[in-house]
């Protein structure tokens, strides 16, 4: 099997370098600290903290979101590995300002892990932490076992709020709620044709027979719901929505929705314009308003070929949140 091509240094500096690349990015505005975190240069006292954090390898998440009224910082990772307590202990460290740290994040069990370490080892410097698990999946598990369901593209919305909330809101107990809120209101389903490999071997993640498609596959290739003949993004379409509307928050006539197609590395603008195309019109019949549409690779794999489908619904509070501002390396808001 040919392997990936890639242009970079040592394939074991990776997650390293890349940081040290997206410091860099920032120009001036985020820092790095200590072995492996990215955090804002300039944090008023008194501030409400958001850590997010993961994997290096999907960039630009989860540590390109961080920016104003976005992330404050964030814990990286090995390549597709979670990022160790003593490295989420610094970034807690660094993002804190006496009010508290929410700790953001996709629902792995590495993640859950290491992050919880890394909380009790705050809780020690008498540094207040609290967790909000990103689960937004449906594809992972049905709807009574939510808790287990897998972080996927809906965590770009769900920061974007979560940010313009820690900018505004005065305790930490006023964040979770927030977030939790944000996060309770996000359905996505992913669909992949093709793996992306991991950088220190040129290997790829998984294997899928040409011309197939796996209907529900997580971010690294994780099991989805089914293998399908790849299909035309008009056959697409429907067959997504309907794995969301299948779900058990509903979506109906007269809601508004933020509509994020996601790219997982390999699959071009164009491809997500035309899956954009036939999306719309079946919004529009059941009765639901897009109020704003993302369209990019900001949650990516390496070249994984596919994308997802995200849908969060508003109400005026996370509308109002939306509307704020915001930017950073990975997703602004202007």
């Amino acid at each position: 099997m040919r392997k990936t091509p890639k242009i970079i240094n040592d394939p074991n500096a990776c997650a390293a370098e890349l940081l040290d690349g997206l410091v860099e990015a920032y120009d001036g505005e985020a820092k790095k600290v200590g072995a492996g975190s990215i955090v804002m240069s300039d944090l008023p006292d008194g501030k409400v903290a958001l850590l997010v954090g993961g994997g290096s390898g999907h960039e630009p998440i989860y540590h390109g979101l961080v920016g104003s009224n976005m992330a404050d910082g964030a814990a990286c990772g090995d390549i597709f590995a979670a990022p160790p307590p003593n490295i989420v202990l610094e970034a807690t460290q660094a993002v804190d300002r006496g009010k508290g740290v929410l700790y953001l994040y996709g629902n792995y069990a590495g993640d859950v892990m290491n992050f919880d370490m890394g909380a009790e080892l705050a809780d020690d410097e008498d540094i207040r932490v609290e967790t909000v698990l990103i689960w937004d999946d449906v594809a992972s598990a049905p709807p009574e076992r939510k808790e287990d369901r897998r972080g996927i593209a809906g965590l770009v919305l769900i920061v974007k709020i979560a940010g313009a909330a820690a900018s505004t809101v005065d305790s930490l107990d006023e964040l979770v709620r927030v977030t939790t809120k944000a996060r309770d209101n996000t359905r996505s389903v992913g669909v992949a044709v093709a793996a992306g490999s991991i950088p220190a071997t040129g290997e790829p993640t998984f294997d899928l027979a040409e011309g197939m498609m796996g209907v529900g596959m997580g971010i690294h290739g994780e099991k989805g719901v089914l293998v399908d003949p790849l299909c035309t993004a008009d056959e697409m379409a429907p067959q997504l929505l309907d794995i969301v509307f299948g779900d058990d928050l509903e979506f109906g006539d007269g809601d508004e929705v933020i509509l994020f197609i996601n790219s997982l590395g390999a699959t071009t603008q164009m491809e997500l314009l035309i899956l954009n195309r036939a999306l719309k019109p079946l919004l529009a019949a059941k009765g639901i308003k897009v109020y704003d549409t993302v369209i990019g690779d900001i949650v990516t794999c390496q070249e994984m070929a596919g994308l997802s489908v995200s849908l969060l619904k508003l109400d005026d509070e996370l509308k109002k949140y939306w509307d704020m501002p915001c930017q950073s390396v990975g997703y602004s808001k202007m």
